[in-house]
C-alpha cells in the first residue's frame, strides 16, 4: 500500500471523487462482458469526469444548490445510493420505516456533496487518475473491482478501488462502494452511524437529521493514517 503524505491536504480527493464518479457521459452504460472492458469503460468515462468538473467551476462558485443538483441527477445512473444508504445503516436498517430510509438516502447524498465538493472543485486540475485494471470475481460475474491509482499535484500517490456490481434491470454496472489506501469507507461510514445510533440511545430520526454533521466530523484522515502506520 502506498504510504500516505500530506494527508491533510488531499485525503479528501480520492473519496471525493469516488462520490463523483464518472459524472459525465453516463447516457451509455455497457454491460462490459469481461473485466478489459470494464477498465476501458471507467478510465474513458473518469477522464470525462476531470473534464467535466473543470467546466462546471464556475457553477459550483456561484450557485452550489444547482450544481449538487446537477451532479445527483448524473450520478443516480451509476452510483447506486440507496444501496450504500442502506448499508450504511447496517442491522439499523431494520428498525426503520420506508418513509425514514427514503430521508436518509436524501441526507446522506446532500452530506456527501457538502462535506467533499468543494474540496474536489478546486483541485480539480491538479491530479491525475489512471485506471490500473479490473476484476470480475471469479465466483461471481455480476461483481468486480476496479483499481485506480489518484496521483496529486504534489505528487502523492492513493490506491483506490471501486467495488462494483451488475444490476438485474439491465445489466448495468453500478458502484457500491470505495477503498482508499485500504480504508473501506463503506465501512466507516456504516461504523459512524453505529456510533450515532448508541449516542443518541436508539433515536433514528435523530441520527438521520444529525447525519450531515456526522460526517462531517467524521476523521478519514485518521482512519487512512491507521492503515499507514499497520504497513
Amino acid at each position: 500500500m502506498t504510504a500516505v503524505r500530506s494527508i491533510n491536504q488531499y485525503a479528501i480527493m480520492p473519496w471525493a471523487l469516488a462520490v463523483f464518479a464518472l459524472v459525465a457521459a453516463l447516457l451509455v452504460r455497457p454491460a462490459a462482458a469481461n473485466s478489459e472492458q470494464l477498465a476501458s469503460y471507467v478510465d474513458e468515462n473518469t477522464q470525462k469526469l476531470v473534464q467535466r468538473l473543470n467546466e462546471e467551476k464556475g457553477l459550483y462558485n456561484e450557485d452550489p444548490d444547482a450544481f449538487y443538483r446537477e451532479m445527483e441527477k448524473t450520478l443516480e445512473g451509476f452510483v447506486d445510493f440507496r444501496r450504500i444508504a442502506a448499508r450504511v445503516m447496517g442491522r439499523y436498517a431494520r428498525q426503520t420505516t420506508p418513509e425514514q430510509r427514503d430521508d436518509f438516502v436524501v441526507r446522506f447524498k446532500r452530506s456527501l456533496f457538502e462535506s467533499y465538493a468543494q474540496a474536489l472543485v478546486n483541485n480539480s486540475d491538479g491530479f491525475e487518475i489512471a485506471v490500473q485494471g479490473a476484476r470480475i470475481n471469479p465466483r461471481d460475474e455480476d461483481r468486480a473491482s476496479v483499481d485506480m491509482l489518484v496521483t496529486t499535484e504534489s505528487g502523492d500517490r492513493y490506491q483506490v478501488t471501486y467495488s462494483m456490481y451488475r444490476n438485474t434491470d439491465g445489466g448495468n454496472w453500478m458502484m457500491e462502494n470505495v477503498i482508499v489506501e485500504g480504508v473501506n469507507i463503506g465501512l466507516a461510514f456504516r461504523d459512524r452511524f453505529a456510533q450515532e445510533m448508541e449516542s443518541r440511545r436508539g433515536d433514528v430520526d435523530a441520527v438521520i437529521e444529525n447525519w450531515g454533521d456526522a460526517v462531517a466530523s467524521l476523521n478519514l484522515d485518521e482512519e487512512m493514517d491507521k492503515g499507514a502506520d499497520n504497513e
